[in-house]
Formats: C-alpha cells, structure tokens, sequence
C-alpha cells in the first residue's frame, strides 16, 4: 500500500507540473536514506496560487488527494510554492513506513527490490557491494 501511495503522490506531482506549470524545467529527487525516503518534484514554472495551494481548485482533485495519500501512509506532504517563481513538493515517509518491516536496512526494503539494488542478494556473508 505504501508503495502504491508513494507512485500516485509522486505522478501527481509530474503531472501537475507537466500540464499547469508551463515549467521548462521539472525535477525529481528521490531520496533513499536509513530514516526515511524522501520524493521532491520542483518545477520553474508559473506557480500556484497560495489559495489553490492550500486548498485545491474547484473540480480537481490533485493537490487535495496527495494530501490526503500522504496522511493515508503518515508521511509529511510539503508544498512550497510563489506565483512566477515555480512550485517544489516534497513528500517525506518515516522509515518504519517506508521500508520493509523484515529489515532495518534499506538496501533491503521495497524500494531497493523495484529497483534492483538489494546489494545483499546472492550473497552469503550479508555483507553489501560497495
């Protein structure tokens, strides 16, 4: 579920940069670290207005359902944003959420098996590829 989450919060973000925006420039960082994964989408374009930030536009569901996905998986949704000056948004997901439970490593968890980088696999001793 978390995962699922995580893809629609983060193609939200791409797809209101990519159809709003009118961005020549759009961003994305994910963030993969011990405490937690961390999703950023920063565009140059023309930005949102602080009403519709904080709210969402009448009609449209974008900004208020990735709020509501981020709360869904206890994550923290950020939106930073200036009219002409672009829009970056953030979500951050603690690592008890993010990561596989079976494992405090996350070069183990979901995120590093969509990947292909569980750096433990096939390995006997446990001990990472560096």
């Amino acid at each position: 579920m978390v995962r699922d989450e995580v893809y629609r919060i983060g193609r939200e973000a791409l797809v209101n940069a990519f159809r709003h925006a009118r961005a020549s420039t759009v961003e994305l960082e994910i963030h993969y670290a011990p405490k937690r994964l961390r999703l950023h989408v920063r565009d140059d374009g023309r930005g949102i207005d602080p009403e519709v930030a904080t709210s969402g536009a009448d009609g449209h569901w974008g900004l208020v359902g990735m709020r509501e996905r981020a709360e869904k998986i206890g994550a923290r949704f950020t939106i930073r944003s200036r009219l002409g000056a672009g829009t970056e948004i953030e979500l951050s997901v603690p690592a008890q959420v993010a990561f596989d439970r079976k494992s405090t490593d996350p070069d183990r968890g979901w995120l590093a098996r969509l990947l292909g980088k569980d750096r433990t696999a096939g390995r006997r001793d446990g001990t990472k590829n560096v």
